[in-house]
């Protein structure tokens, strides 16, 4: 199940652009 990856990979990418901006204060 390819999707199931890709949609995981999504998430995890999102998780990280939420985490990073901490010193920018978006």
């Amino acid at each position: 199940m390819k999707v199931l990856v890709a949609v995981k990979r999504v998430i995890d990418y999102n998780v990280k652009v939420r985490v990073k901006p901490d010193n920018t204060g978006v």
